[in-house]
């Protein structure tokens, strides 16, 4: 497979350039393209600059407004419903976190529901606005349906991502970033541009057989829960699911299950919808209305350091602290650049070509 490796600085270029020509303002452009750097430079490929062009096909197809209202319709002083008006997900995310850190500062927690919004990223970016704080983010999303629950045989849920992020001392923070599927659907895109298998466990095919076909889901499969079976624990994972798809929809007024619009340009949405657009959850919980932040990050320090010298079954591994990978691909990448596959680089000069600005 070959790869292209781009400064982050050049990447960033080209996107907030594609972001304009969608006729997103200045602001917005610059930060949508922030969130989306943040997913490449954090090694989660599958949701960076490689989802570009799928967001253009969703604008093109009117279903992503550049120059959303969005507001805040109904509210309490710890709570907040937001309609993001079909903007960006990377957008109306963070808009939807700072109100919950608005109103954590004041009351020491926050919590706001979002309807009518879109793909919004890597869960983590929003989280991690939070930790900056001395505040304790959470942040998930439904998806589109493509996960089958335990036992059955049809697409009902998305990959329904969550996250928690906690700040520490010298150490980063602790983020739990994870799709509540046995793999995020990205991980079979990078799959199919690889022509290569995907693991057992992580899809099914249109009969409900277990499938290693990156294409699985293009041909009438579904994705599997988290934990893949019933007796390797797929209820878990489905539970964790409607967790995330009741919180970020049922809860704000936006559509659920099946009747999620579908990222992908070539699919409609229900015609008979049950709320608006996608949904969103976050939370805010400062520390210090708990216990000292200082008191708290002291003790998260020595928790990963008890973690972190656990005894292993292989010498030379040690326990992976959760997103502690991902930081280690940030400080890499900023110094020595971010690679794409080439069948990304393909698609992103397609797309430079057809909104007439400059190729990668």
């Amino acid at each position: 497979m070959t790869f292209y490796t781009f400064t982050e600085t050049r990447l960033r270029n080209f996107t907030r350039s594609v972001f304009l020509k969608m006729g997103c303002p200045s602001a917005d452009a610059d930060l949508a393209t922030d969130v989306l750097l943040r997913s490449d430079l954090r090694g989660i490929d599958s949701h960076g600059v490689a989802r570009l062009s799928g967001y253009i096909r969703l604008w093109e197809k009117e279903r992503i407004n550049a120059t959303p209202n969005i507001t805040i319709v109904h509210e309490t002083p710890t709570t907040a419903t937001i309609d993001g008006d079909a903007g960006l997900g990377l957008v109306v995310a963070p808009f939807a976190m700072k109100v919950a850190m608005e109103k954590a500062a004041v009351y020491g927690s926050g919590w706001v529901a979002v309807k009518n919004s879109n793909h919004f990223g890597i869960a983590g970016y929003h989280a991690l606005m939070a930790v900056e704080k001395d505040m304790i983010g959470i942040s998930m999303t439904n998806a589109s349906p493509l996960v089958a629950p335990t036992y059955a045989n049809e697409r009902l849920l998305g990959t329904n991502p969550m996250c928690y992020a906690f700040p520490a001392g010298k150490y980063p923070p602790v983020v739990v970033d994870m799709a509540t599927a046995a793999a995020a659907n990205g991980k079979l895109e990078i799959a199919q541009r690889a022509n290569q298998p995907i693991p057992e466990g992580w899809a099914q095919d249109q009969d409900g057989n277990g499938s290693t076909d990156p294409n699985a889901l293009k041909n009438g499969g579904s994705l599997l829960p988290l934990g893949s079976d019933k007796d390797h624990g797929s209820h878990k994972g489905y539970g964790l699911s409607a967790t995330v798809d009741i919180l970020t929809a049922v809860l704000s007024g936006a559509n659920y299950g099946p009747w999620v619009p579908p990222f992908v340009a070539f699919l409609e949405p229900s015609k008979n919808p049950v709320g608006e657009g996608l949904g969103h959850f976050f939370g805010a919980m400062r520390i210090d209305g708990f216990r000292p932040a200082a008191d708290f990050k002291a003790h998260l320090d020595n928790w990963i350091e008890r973690f972190k010298s656990a005894k292993t079954i292989d010498p030379s591994k040690s326990v992976i602290i959760p997103g502690e990978p991902e930081y280690a691909f940030e400080q890499e990448r900023k110094v020595s650049g971010i690679p794409l596959v080439e069948a990304v680089v393909n698609d992103l000069n397609e797309l430079a070509d057809k909104l007439r600005i400059d190729r990668l």
